[in-house]
Parts: structure tokens; C-alpha cells; sequence
């Protein structure tokens, strides 16, 4: 995967909305814990809210949720792979399975910039940070490793906040409204967090983007301390109520 999205002039389509997807917090994995990562698709019009797409919950609002990702996109095309790498039975037949509200086609993290604002139906959506894949995925795939398989492959789908709240819909195109920083694609950033970058040069650059406060925390960090984070707690949900 490259890491620097190819040029798209504003104003161009690019990718389209295959389906929209919502979920209900339930019981998942073990008891006493709950999870809406189970998302089901809709074949109606959707409002979006800057809190994300209407009749969506979700279990943790520490981790999941809020303004700065309201709404989780996730590349279909990226299901193909899965299924060459993993024997799931069904479970990669239907979106929903990374718990995206938007699969989409014809675009995925490396075609995406840090605060592109995308239009989609009748609302304007704005690109704020890739997805770190935790615990909950070894889970919800029955895979040990599932959450850094994840996060090695950069195939972990991306998050934004609602700029313009509206309607939008399975079939709903994609149009680039503005790219400000045309040399950051999300899986530039993720490729990052991944590789354990701690360079101050790099991480210097990192820190001028608009980044939301959890990935400014973590690249403040790597820059204080020289060093990348743990991860067993994210990744393998060791010190994690239940654990």
C-alpha cells in the first residue's frame, strides 16, 4: 500500500457508498461485556448528526464515538483480502464486519488525507484520524492476533466528524471538497504508529497537523519520551475490565 494519496482534484468523485451500516449495543464476547460492533447494513437514507448516524450506538464512549469520530469508513474492497488470509466461514460475506457505518468502493487508507472533507448525499464529512484497532476485534473474529493483524496490514479503516449534518444513503457518491494536506494519508500515519516512529524530525512534522487529541497525545509522547507506547493494553486487552 502506498503511503501519499494519489492527487484527486477537488471536485472529483471518487469511491462511492456501498452500504450503510448501524448497530446496537449487545452482549459480545464474554459476560458483562457489551459491544456494537456488529453492524447491520439499512437500504434507507440515514441522517448524520454531528454524533454520527442515527439509531448507532456505542458500548464505550471513551474509545468509540464522540464528534471526532462520529462516522467509521471502512474499504470493501479490503474483505477480498481478509478472506484469502483467514477461514471465517461467513463472516466476511457482508459489510459490517469491522463495525464500519460506511463501506465503501474505489477508495481506501491510502487514498484518504488527514482533514479531507468529503461530500456524501446531503452531508460533508471530515477525515480526523485512521483506526487503532484494539482488543474487542481478537474477539468479535475469534483470531488471538486479530487486532495487530490489523493494524500491521493498515487495512483498519478511518474516522470522521460530521462538518455539514444531514441525509446520505447506500449508492451515494463520494466528491472531494478540500485537501489541505495532500502528503498525509492516513496510512502514512498509521505506518507510523506501526513502525514505532520516534524521530523528532518526522514526529515534528506530525504535531503541525490538525490531529484529534488521543493521536496529539501519542506522537507528544513518542517525541517527550523517545520511545512508542505499549500496546498490550490496546491490542490485548491485558489490564481491561474482565482480563
Amino acid at each position: 500500500m502506498a503511503f501519499r494519496a494519489a492527487a484527486v482534484t477537488v471536485g472529483a468523485v471518487t469511491g462511492g457508498v456501498r452500504h450503510v451500516l448501524i448497530g446496537r449495543e449487545a452482549a459480545f464476547g464474554r459476560p458483562g461485556l457489551t459491544s456494537a460492533i456488529a453492524k447491520r447494513a439499512v437500504e434507507r437514507p440515514v441522517a448524520v448528526s454531528r454524533f454520527g448516524l442515527a439509531g448507532d450506538e456505542q458500548a464505550d464512549r471513551r474509545i468509540h464515538g464522540g464528534p471526532d469520530k462520529a462516522v467509521h469508513l471502512y474499504a470493501w474492497e479490503h474483505y477480498d483480502v481478509w478472506r484469502r488470509e483467514l477461514a471465517l466461514g461467513s463472516l466476511f460475506d457482508d459489510a459490517g464486519a469491522f463495525g464500519e457505518n460506511l463501506s465503501v468502493v474505489g477508495i481506501n487508507e491510502a487514498q484518504v488525507c488527514i482533514a479531507d472533507r468529503w461530500r456524501i448525499g446531503g452531508t460533508v464529512l471530515q477525515v480526523t484520524q485512521g483506526r487503532q484497532p484494539c482488543w474487542k476485534l481478537n474477539l468479535r473474529f475469534g483470531v488471538d492476533d486479530m487486532a495487530a493483524r490489523v493494524q500491521r496490514s493498515l487495512r483498519a479503516g478511518w474516522y470522521c466528524s460530521v462538518v455539514q449534518p444531514g441525509v446520505l444513503a447506500a449508492g451515494d457518491a463520494m466528491m472531494l471538497v478540500d485537501r489541505p494536506y495532500p502528503m498525509w494519508s492516513v496510512a502514512r500515519l498509521l505506518a507510523l504508529i506501526r513502525d514505532r516512529e520516534c524521530s523528532a524530525p518526522v514526529i515534528g512534522e506530525v504535531l503541525e497537523l490538525p490531529l484529534t487529541p488521543s493521536w496529539r497525545k501519542l506522537f507528544l509522547l513518542r517525541l517527550q519520551r523517545g520511545q512508542a507506547e505499549n500496546w498490550d493494553a490496546r491490542m490485548g486487552g491485558v489490564n481491561r475490565p474482565g482480563f
